[in-house]
């Protein structure tokens, strides 16, 4: 056991628990290092087959980045302090590309909250990936509620998501259920959380090739209990790849308003506690993403987090949210009308030399 990660090899399962209860398994540097290296070695091994994550805390897989740490250093860094800001989003994209392309199946038991870092950790590439969830599933890109943008890979998989339900969630902040989550296509099969030691089991006697193929057979008859058709995003997909089918923030905004839907009026209501120039960010984002392979997703990404932290606007965000906890964000600017394109067009503007990007190695 490494501090904060439980891991073991068992009948050639590579077996890894997120163990940071206090902090509903938020990663930090030290975790997202011993899950790299995890990782490689296990790549490397013949005799892992195959890759299982799951956590010790029944409320949470992963609640995503450490946001505390984050202020910590970031204001640290902002005095001419600390490095440590960098390294963790150099090495956390790097995680999140090493275990996208990881060549061995990578089971993942989601029963809990699956936010931000952690749904970075679990949406792996769909030829190795198996995604487990259960009706305690709480899934959220919520990066725009403090300031930030959807990273770990987000403007690659948001982007992906079915119709504008990547756009939705990215805009809002939303949080959805495990149906949506298999709606949308951020998850793979549903298991009542009673059934999870049962997934677990199953897991750890599967050969490599078969255990996908198993967990598939297993959920079959829990199907009834959890139906994509019927989530809220199904049932909302008309309004939702209407009004953020809109070619600007304001579009979609303006969009919104028109519709008097409880769901439209919801989904205005979060985005108007939003930054507006991170919600323009975002968007420029997702819309750059969907034509960007993940190396180039995750490249862009580390240039979005360092202009992120020269602004301040994810410093505020952090600060209003778990520092002074006085949810009154003063976001810079803070009105939609006062974002110019040239500050938006600034976050994608590399900080580095192409022959000194920190992720020029990704591809």
């Amino acid at each position: 056991m490494t501090h904060h990660i439980q891991h073991q090899l068992v009948n050639s399962i590579g077996c890894i628990t997120l163990d940071r209860p206090q902090a509903l398994n938020a990663l930090s540097l030290e975790m997202v290092r011993t899950l790299t290296t995890l990782f490689c070695e296990w790549q490397r091994n013949d005799a892992v087959t195959a890759v299982m994550i799951d956590s010790s805390n029944t409320k949470a897989f992963c609640a995503g980045g450490d946001i505390r740490f984050f202020h910590q250093v970031g204001t640290q860094s902002l005095q001419g302090g600390s490095a440590l800001l960098e390294d963790f989003f150099t090495e956390e994209y790097t995680l999140n590309h090493l275990t996208h392309f990881f060549p061995k199946p990578v089971i993942t038991l989601l029963d809990g909250i699956v936010m931000g870092g952690g749904m970075g950790l679990v949406q792996s590439g769909p030829q190795c990936r198996m995604r487990v969830v259960t009706e305690r599933t709480k899934m959220a890109m919520p990066e725009v509620n403090i300031g930030l943008f959807p990273d770990v890979g987000g403007s690659y998989f948001l982007s992906r998501s079915v119709g504008r339900t990547g756009t939705y969630l990215g805009l809002t902040g939303s949080t959805i259920s495990a149906a949506d989550a298999l709606y949308c296509g951020l998850a793979d099969v549903f298991v009542p959380s009673e059934k999870i030691d049962a997934v677990r089991e199953l897991v750890l006697h599967s050969q490599a090739m078969s255990v996908r193929t198993a967990i598939n057979k297993f959920s079959a008859e829990f199907t009834a209990e959890c139906d994509p058709s019927q989530c809220e995003l199904a049932l909302h997909r008309s309004k939702i790849d209407r009004h953020f089918g809109a070619d600007s923030v304001a579009e979609i905004m303006t969009s919104l308003a028109t519709d008097q839907s409880d769901f439209a009026q919801r989904a205005l209501g979060a985005m108007q506690q939003r930054s507006p120039l991170m919600l323009c960010v975002t968007l420029a984002a997702l819309r750059r993403g969907a034509s960007l392979n993940l190396a180039q997703c995750l490249q862009m990404e580390r240039t979005m987090v360092r202009r992120a932290f020269e602004h301040g606007e994810v410093m505020e965000g952090i600060r209003a949210a778990v520092i002074d906890k006085d949810h009154r964000p003063a976001w810079n600017p803070p009105a939609l009308d006062d974002v110019d394109g040239a500050t938006v067009a600034r976050f994608f503007e590399s900080a580095w030399p192409a022959h000194a990007h920190p992720l020029r190695e990704l591809i």
